[in-house]
């Protein structure tokens, strides 16, 4: 467990650069100034709000987000901050933040963007972050798209131009018990029993090798007051891009299922491995939140059949139906993909509506455990010409094709 201060000799980025290197992030110290609202305590009980974001800050080339980061003024990280700021999350996953090995792009995201004011709003300010490496972009050395040659994005254990391209990352007020933390980058496909994987495509040396994640599964666990919440964060592949083997469908799926796994201990999760080689899931007295861009809506898209109810009706699963206004006019308005829907779209919270399919998609998740009490939640979606709508927009869009998911929580103190 580590706190927010600093010794002498650890300054905020040796210690993420030394953790980076051995797979695993670690909480930094940032500014000591206090939290704002949401984050507040009443009597015996505190609330905390929960998000995500697909910020869509990734960028074509290696290095490149750090270069924007640097100016302070790149106007769609003002604009992702300003999002942020608005929202005011006490625990945030990034999907799409690319990863750097000494962590300095979650300084810079912080120092230049969070912790200043965006176009009137109040600064944020997270003492703890975590991050880590991630399946995208890491050459496998072997065919995987089967085109027959080695190399390039679609051979990566997650496709990516470079290692680290849609990274993720976690910023909290709170604690992260960071020697507690456990991913998955490196779990076999091949080791989840009755998997989905198509053998018969990779053929056998692939099979055998072939990561289930396509970027990571990360357990983080973070204090809130009395309570050690379990932040179970990733990013499946989309599953589309796909020839007739369904390779993308199939993975999709199946590191859905990794969490659905993971919280039924005993032999459901006994194949689990984490990339310390402990085994096992999560114990059933333990409190979590799943959050992140599963690429997944129950009904519409291109998912394997039931693929994200393996979470939506598990025991342990708590759907809260975050909704807003602004994704429902923007279905209408769209139309295309959208008039066929069935799911409502209400729920959505990723605008797709520039392509002729699949239309806009309910693809990310906050999900609280049960026993946890929820306040509210919501979609980040503000019907045009009313306030924020113009850091959502319409495509090419001011900030991300995907709207940031939030849930309060109460919690006790």
């Amino acid at each position: 467990m580590h706190n927010g201060g600093m010794t002498p000799r650890l300054t905020r980025r040796r210690a993420i650069a030394a953790a980076a290197a051995a797979g695993i992030g670690l909480p930094a110290a940032a500014a000591a100034q206090a939290a704002p609202a949401p984050s507040r305590r009443r009597g015996r009980f505190q609330q905390a709000r929960i998000a995500t974001f697909n910020a869509s800050l990734n960028r074509a080339e290696e290095g490149q987000l750090l270069k924007d980061l640097a100016t302070g003024e790149d106007p769609q990280i003002r604009a992702v901050a300003e999002v942020i700021q608005i929202n005011n999350p006490d625990v945030l996953l990034l999907n799409e933040f690319d990863h750097d090995e000494d962590g300095r792009g979650l300084d810079l995201f912080r120092e230049k963007y969070l912790e200043v004011p965006q176009n009137g709003t109040s600064p944020v300010h997270y003492p703890y972050v975590f991050t880590a490496p991630v399946n995208t972009g890491v050459p496998s050395g072997l065919d995987l798209n089967q085109d027959g040659t080695v190399g390039g994005p679609d051979d990566a254990w997650g496709f990516g131009e470079f290692p680290g391209q849609y990274g993720m990352a976690i910023l909290s007020r709170y604690p992260i018990l960071t020697e507690q933390v456990r991913t998955f980058q490196n779990l076999r496909w091949a080791d989840m029993p009755a998997n989905l994987m198509p053998e018969e495509f990779y053929g056998p040396e692939i099979s055998a090798e072939m990561r289930l994640s396509s970027k990571s599964h990360w357990d983080v666990p973070v204090r809130i007051g009395s309570t050690v919440l379990h932040v179970l964060a990733a990013h499946p592949t989309p599953p589309s891009f796909d020839g007739p083997e369904k390779r993308n469908q199939r993975r999709n799926s199946d590191e859905i299922r990794l969490w659905a796994d993971y919280l039924r201990p005993g032999r459901r999760s006994s194949w689990i491995v984490d990339d310390a080689g402990e085994a096992g899931g999560l114990a059933p007295d333990q409190q979590f939140v799943i959050v992140g861009d599963y690429n997944s809506d129950p009904a519409d898209g291109d998912s394997w059949p039931g693929a994200i109810d393996q979470l939506l009706s598990h025991p342990r699963v708590q759907d809260t139906l975050p909704a807003s206004r602004g994704a429902v006019e923007a279905s209408e308005a769209q139309g295309g993909a959208n008039a066929d829907h069935e799911s409502d779209p209400r729920y959505d919270t990723a605008d797709f509506g520039d392509d002729p399919a699949p239309g806009n998609l309910r693809v990310d998740y906050v999900l609280p455990s049960r026993p946890l009490q929820v306040v509210t939640s919501a979609v980040y979606w503000p019907e045009q010409g009313q306030p924020g709508s113009e850091l959502t927009g319409e495509y090419p869009f001011p900030t991300s094709d995907h709207r940031l998911v939030r849930v309060d929580l109460q919690l006790k103190a």
